[in-house]
């Protein structure tokens, strides 16, 4: 473990080095992956002169015991070596997880999509639901949200909504909301109080910045339209929506949620971005499930991930077996328990897979 360290400490002031050297600073895309290189080894370097010090002490205190005759001396280096053994043994498991090495995009924001499945009117509650829960969550952890798109469904609710969620760490806990949800409830419009199953697909991508993808405007193709509003009438009377086509992969989006054109150009485009930089991080996903295949963050979209039964008060989430009985407070944004337990069994995996 110590030699990993002195490797990640070798690493981390070689980058300190380049940060410093004009010719680096001259490249701004190669300066921002250097400088988020060296904000991510941070933690670590703090853990290994820490770690350091503490197999320093215990040294210390075992020599002391070896040479020194008062007896009120070797009582203390005792006390202070049982103490620093305990602390070592936590603290290796500590930095044994912050050696997995972190999926590279867990520290980018998140565009969130929610959209009705099975189920028609109530479906498109449920999203509306689900958009709510994660706001509020969202305001809990002091987050952005931004929303990007929507329609919404005749009853209320959403056909579909994406949103974008920015602060610190984001997809890292986001990610897990991917794939379908499933609620078991007497819709509204139901006479005989029956129970009806419906359900909503949830995908969460990391945002692209513009260093991540070379996107070549010659292969975009621009259209600007007037905005319009539910059942398709005019919002304004000025051009300032926004139609973008990637040639090259047939990728299309759209933005009309502000009024200026150039605003909803430069939203189009961080869009397209996140859109292209998906396709290769699906690849990216795929690969890594293929080595880990029990891995809690598939990012599988068709994966039926959790269920929410409102006459037991009852949220079950199926990839880790983790049922809980306060359905109004999760869904009033109380999701953190569940996603630290989800975060627990990918470390876990992630453990047991570079042990293996």
């Amino acid at each position: 473990m110590l030699d990993k360290l002195e490797a990640i400490y070798t690493r981390y002031q070689e980058i300190e080095q380049q940060m410093n050297d004009p010719q680096i600073t001259a490249d701004m895309k190669r300066y921002v992956k250097l400088s988020k290189d060296y904000k991510d080894l941070q933690p670590v370097v703090k853990a290994y002169h820490e770690y350091k010090a503490l197999l320093a002490s215990i040294a210390e205190c075992r020599e002391l015991l070896q040479t020194e005759h008062d007896e009120e001396l070797r009582e203390m280096a005792k006390e202070e070596l049982n103490e620093a053994t305990s602390k070592k043994d936590s603290m290796e498991e500590e930095i044994r997880i912050m050696l997995i090495p972190a999926d590279p995009t867990d520290s980018k924001n998140a565009v969130v999509e929610i959209r009705g499945g099975t189920g028609g009117d109530e479906a498109c509650l449920f999203a509306g639901d689900l958009f709510r829960m994660y706001t509020r969550f969202c305001e809990k952890k002091h987050w952005k949200v931004e929303v990007v798109d929507f329609n919404e469904g005749t009853a209320g609710g959403y056909k579909d909504i994406t949103f974008n969620v920015s602060g610190e760490g984001v997809y890292g806990i986001l990610k897990y909301e991917s794939g379908v949800h499933r609620v078991q409830r007497v819709p509204v419009t139901e006479t005989q109080g029956r129970v009806h199953t419906s359900a909503a697909g949830v995908v969460v991508l990391p945002e692209a910045e513009e260093f991540d993808v070379e996107l070549n405007m010659s292969d975009v193709k621009k259209e600007i339209f007037c905005a319009s509003g539910p059942g398709g009438q005019s919002v304004n009377t000025t051009y300032s929506a926004v139609r973008l086509t990637h040639v090259p992969t047939g990728i299309v989006v759209s933005m009309q949620d502000q009024k200026s054109q150039i605003k909803n150009m430069e939203k189009a485009l961080a869009l397209l971005r996140t859109r292209l930089y998906e396709r290769e991080y699906n690849k990216y996903m795929e690969e890594m499930s293929s080595k880990r295949k029990t891995m809690v963050a598939t990012g599988d979209r068709s994966e039926k991930v959790r269920t929410y039964n409102y006459p037991q008060s009852r949220v079950t989430d199926h990839r880790i077996g983790y049922t809980m009985y306060n359905l109004p407070a999760f869904m009033d944004g109380d999701i953190e328990d569940l996603i630290e337990a989800l975060q627990l069994a990918e470390n876990a995996e992630k453990l047991k897979a570079s042990v293996g």
